[in-house]
């Protein structure tokens, strides 16, 4: 079965104001510099997106933008990570309603169900809608493991297309490959394995702290998909402190950080998330002032 999608889709940051108000015109500029670097997709309302802080109107509002915003160029999915199946359901109807083009759905919230559960879950939601979905497995953050085993037998299911792999093994990519073979699109949710995944043969990327350097971002995925594994290396070794920014508890705040040094938008959170203070502010600073200043000149700046 050929892939349904392929390339890079950012995990875009929801923009709030220093009051916690949403901010739809940050967010709105920011997506329009992805779309311009070359992604391939968009997913809103994901875990960097801060989908569990937002009230349920929130997240329909940031949906309705985006797909504005978009006007077509490229499909806009959802993160779906809701607290119970009925939850989930309403809200990918809705979704579909305000013109999104399909979902990035994990198993229920909360809960660590067990594999009948966590399969109910998601079949219960595909046929809530018939738009595609990525599945997220994370089970490092959210305790519910998505096995290769799970997606053969969730493999019926027609809307189910992708896969974003986090479970921050990349042993899983072959056994999906020997265990799927090309069922669904492989996307890696780790950035810095992202050069490593791509060795073993994924489609696609949902890039965290790329959406701050979204040219160099794109740059590296384009670099492997020709197979030009020595300017990969060099652009990685470059990239990978900052790639290291996804893999924390804090990502949250330290891909907003990186997002407002950048010029992209401002690092206001969520509580009870809240902004970086002092040593941890000055030490994630760096890091990213240092790829900043490091950055390799390629694209528009070449």
């Amino acid at each position: 079965m050929k892939p349904h999608w392929t390339g890079v889709f950012p995990a875009v940051t929801t923009q709030l104001k220093k009051d916690q108000s949403l901010d739809l015109d940050a967010t709105a500029k920011h997506v329009e510099a992805l779309i311009e670097s070359g992604v391939t997709g968009l997913i809103m309302c994901g875990s960097l997106g801060e989908n569990q802080s937002l009230d349920p109107r929130e997240k329909r509002q940031v949906i309705e933008m985006a797909v504005k915003v978009a006007r077509g160029r490229l499909p806009v999915l959802s993160g779906v990570a809701e607290m119970s199946t009925e939850a989930a359901c309403c809200y990918v109807r809705d979704c579909e309603k305000l013109g999104a083009d399909g979902f990035m759905l994990m198993p229920a919230m909360v809960y660590k169900g067990d594999p009948r559960e966590a399969m109910t879950h998601l079949r219960s939601v595909a046929k809530a809608t018939g738009l595609p979905i990525m599945i997220y497995n994370n089970p490092i953050s959210y305790g519910n493991d998505v096995t290769p085993e799970m997606f053969a037998q969730l493999a019926g299911v027609t809307n189910f297309v992708a896969i974003k792999e986090s479970s921050g093994n990349t042993r899983r990519i072959t056994d999906l490959r020997n265990t799927v073979g090309d069922r669904y699109a492989i996307f890696t949710g780790v950035d810095d394995l992202v050069l490593e995944s791509a060795i073993l043969g994924i489609d696609g990327w949902v890039a965290g702290a790329g959406i701050a350097f979204p040219e160099e971002n794109q740059y590296l995925w384009e670099l492997t998909r020709r197979g030009q594994w020595e300017k990969a290396r060099q652009i990685y070794r470059w990239f990978t402190p900052l790639l290291h920014l996804d893999t924390h508890v804090k990502f949250v705040q330290y891909i907003k950080l990186a997002v407002q040094e950048c010029g992209f938008g401002a690092e206001w959170v969520r509580a009870p998330r809240l902004p970086l203070t002092g040593g941890e502010r000055a030490q994630v600073l760096k890091i990213i002032r240092d790829g900043i200043n490091q950055r390799p000149r390629i694209g528009k700046r070449r």
